[in-house]
């Protein structure tokens, strides 16, 4: 699917914390923000975690040790910026490599002192190939989104 036809799909929410809080606590405890209807795993799902480094999964584990990765990290400047993939198919089914994954793009932007705009993107969709536009349609929708949403709520 051409890549102009899918646009992409931007979220975002402002928090009342410091851009290195803000990352500290998306990249550090995903487990308080992360969609519960959000699980890859077949097992009920035991936990989820980054390993904080280019090149990393985020990914998920169940109740019997099995590893599932929602993706790798791509860019990691804390507190800054954080760019991963997503190794999602047009069904919602996981998939091993990262050349039909799309990316996700996180940007922590500090406000003032004390407050950080969290921007959240989608992007390159058109990766997703047939299903592309079924996941352009699921995502978009108002600010700051279900994901977001339970990340602002944590501060």
């Amino acid at each position: 699917m051409p890549e102009q036809t899918i646009p992409d799909v931007r979220k975002s929410v402002t928090v009342a914390a410091t851009a290195e809080e803000s990352f500290k606590v998306f990249t550090g405890r995903p487990a308080d923000w992360w969609p519960p209807s959000h699980v890859l795993l077949k097992k009920e799902r035991a936990g989820l975690a980054f390993e904080p480094r280019v090149g990393g999964r985020y990914y998920e584990w169940d109740v019997e040790g099995n590893e599932i990765a929602w993706g790798r990290i791509l860019e990691w400047d804390p507190p800054r910026r954080l760019v991963m993939t997503w190794r999602i198919d047009g069904n919602w089914q996981s998939i091993t490599d990262d050349e039909r994954a799309s990316e996700i793009e996180v940007d922590f932007t500090p406000v003032d002192a004390g407050t950080t705009k969290v921007e959240l993107a989608h992007v390159k969709l058109h990766k997703h190939g047939e299903g592309a536009r079924r996941i352009f349609q699921a995502l978009d929708g108002p600010s700051p989104g279900e994901t977001l949403e339970r990340f602002g709520k944590l501060f």
